[in-house]
């Protein structure tokens, strides 16, 4: 039975750590932290720029995401190369990575977020890097007010990963950055973006470990897609090691 014990602990180490990383609540308690802070500033700097930080608005200064979702996208200072077409950012925050999106030469590009705070802060943003003329910021629920829009060559939502009860009620818009509450909104994503990527054009979803792999993966094959791994970095957040990955999403095949 001694033989047995050390294995069993290791265990239940184990699975505390994994229910520590995924605890929604832990990321909702992250979420007050970040957005009632008193060191919280109105701007900060990344990728060598300085951006607007408006209240309600996820701060970037406090995540890595946004500084692994810009290397994920060949965007992290110095950019290698021209970024040529059109870029959809479902979930803009700041603008960050729209913004620097049209910076690395994008010519038309559309920040989506429904909390109407971070679409006036990545029109801010837009227009405090000169590119306003190539970034429109739109308040949207997804996809749900780009009716009329031509498709995009690139499709990116760096996500609210942290998966919430399904019955959990938002107490704040900021929240909303955080966790997904019976992943309604991811399996909305996954439904709804083919329809809004061009011909050759890629469809990115920027996830972690923080979240429920496996069950987005149920997700993607119940609305008929494939996930593809295309990069992962891990990262150190507080006490434990995250895993973020960039998903490619994909039409699955059809079964025969």
């Amino acid at each position: 039975m001694r033989s047995g014990a050390p294995s069993n602990a290791v265990g239940i180490h184990v699975t505390l750590q994994v229910s520590e990383v995924r605890s929604y609540e832990r990321s909702l308690a992250r979420s007050n932290e970040s957005l009632t802070r008193p060191d919280r500033p109105r701007s900060f700097t990344m990728a060598g720029r300085e951006w607007d930080l408006l209240e309600e608005v996820f701060a970037p200064l406090y995540s890595p995401s946004t500084g692994i979702a810009l290397d994920f996208l060949g965007l992290a200072e110095p950019v290698r190369a021209p970024h040529r077409g059109s870029l959809l950012e479902i979930g803009c925050g700041t603008g960050v990575i729209a913004v620097t999106g049209a910076l690395a030469g994008r010519d038309r590009v559309v920040a989506a977020d429904i909390n109407p705070m971070a679409v006036a802060n990545a029109g801010m943003n837009a227009a405090r890097h000169h590119v306003a003329d190539r970034v429109r910021a739109v308040h949207s629920d997804l996809f749900s007010a780009l009716a009329g829009e031509e498709p995009f060559d690139v499709v990116f939502w760096s996500s609210n990963y942290v998966l919430a009860p399904e019955d959990y009620t938002y107490r704040t818009m900021h929240e909303r950055a955080y966790v997904d509450p019976g992943y309604t909104a991811h399996r909305r994503f996954l439904t709804e973006v083919p329809r809004w990527v061009a011909p050759g054009g890629l469809a990115l979803l920027h996830f972690s470990s923080r979240g429920d792999v496996e069950g987005l993966r149920v997700i993607a094959d119940e609305c008929g897609r494939r996930l593809t791994v295309r990069r992962t970095r891990a990262v150190r957040e507080g006490d434990h090691m995250v895993e973020h990955l960039l998903i490619e999403v994909t039409e699955a095949p059809a079964r025969r």
